[in-house]
């Protein structure tokens, strides 16, 4: 495979339009296995929130239940610092939180820079049940998750603070590719940065998902990726499927990523083919400006298929089938390195 500087280098450097990588055969829906996907979530620990929601759906919970239930795990895992509590901070030292939740009837809620409030993922779900509106943000989210009940708490674990603190010696502010699967090990300056999406279908074809995340580790202040953002971090639509996306939001949001992917499984395109299409739209768009920068999505249509894809080799998905039995794969890139 040829790799992306061999490829910007061959047609002209910054703003060339990049070809397609030669065409990939195509290979059947990666399901973990013979049987359709019920769950797919983003990264390694997506398996441990793939559990949880298959749980939740098992004990009789709907599938707005379960994908906050799978969310809810890593959101409280406080050796995740790309999510929830022990979440790295912003460069001033708070930790802010952003999460979305959808079903395909058109229910949505977010909420993104929220402060002191471990489950963003059931704050975002009050947005949506208890409100007239989509989102909220900042000291609203935050006074409405007080109002509602949510339990006031510092997000900013020992742990968390050390890394901020040791980035603060640097400042140097650029996102880690794939840095979610080195979060246990990751040295103290790491920039992790992140997500968790999460995907679940019934056996009717209806959809739910969920995106979660503290966002990118020591951000501006007021920063908000994609994740919190419907169509960018998130979208489902019945009928055809959902799809969530991870790494550099900013390179999600200028295309409205996950809405693009579900835009071509409308149109007829497989979960794999529009994760492809949309990743090499980006590359293409991008040129230079995506050096070293990773994105990939994750698309699940109502019959089960899936897809995944990324800009560079790391990003890994959890697929759980029916029976509850769940496989983490890595997704193909459409560059070497």
């Amino acid at each position: 495979m040829k790799t992306r500087r061999s490829l910007l280098t061959a047609f002209g450097g910054i703003g060339a339009t990049l070809p397609f990588v030669a065409p990939i055969a195509r290979a059947r829906a990666a399901t973990g296995g013979a049987a359709p996907a019920l769950i797919v979530s983003t990264w390694d620990f997506g398996a441990a929130a793939n559990a949880a929601a298959f749980a939740r759906k098992r004990a009789g919970g709907s599938l707005i239940d379960s994908v906050e239930a799978g969310a809810m795990v890593p959101e409280a895992d406080p050796d995740n610092h790309s999510v929830g509590y022990s979440g790295y901070p912003d460069r001033d030292g708070h930790v802010t939180l952003d999460a979305v939740i959808m079903d395909d009837a058109g229910g949505v809620g977010a909420v993104a820079a929220l402060e002191n409030t471990m489950h963003a993922i059931s704050v975002a779900r009050r947005v949506m049940e208890r409100t007239p509106h989509t989102m909220l943000v900042g000291e609203g989210a935050t006074r409405f998750a007080r109002d509602q009940g949510f339990k006031q708490q510092s997000l900013l674990t020992p742990e968390a603070e050390k890394a901020w603190r040791d980035w603060l010696k640097t400042a140097d502010y650029r996102p880690e590719a794939n840095s979610e699967n080195r979060i246990t090990r990751t040295p103290g300056g790491a920039l992790d940065h992140d997500t968790i999406g999460l995907l679940m279908r019934d056996p009717t074809g209806r959809m739910a998902g969920a995106c979660t995340t503290s966002g990118m580790a020591f951000k501006m202040r007021g920063r908000v990726g994609d994740s919190p953002q419907v169509g960018s971090g998130l979208y489902v639509e019945a009928g055809v499927g959902g799809a969530t996306s991870t790494g550099l939001g900013e390179e999600v949001t200028r295309v409205a990523g996950s809405a693009r992917v579900v835009a071509s499984m409308r149109a007829g395109a497989s979960p794999q083919q529009a994760c492809e299409e949309v990743v090499r739209h980006i590359a293409r768009l991008r040129g230079d400006a995506i050096r070293g920068v990773q994105v990939g999505f994750l698309a699940l249509d109502t019959k089960g298929a899936v897809g995944a894809f990324c800009l560079l080799p790391g990003f890994t998905y959890a697929v759980t089938d029916a029976r509850g039995s769940t496989t983490v794969l890595k997704a193909r890139a459409l560059f070497a390195s």
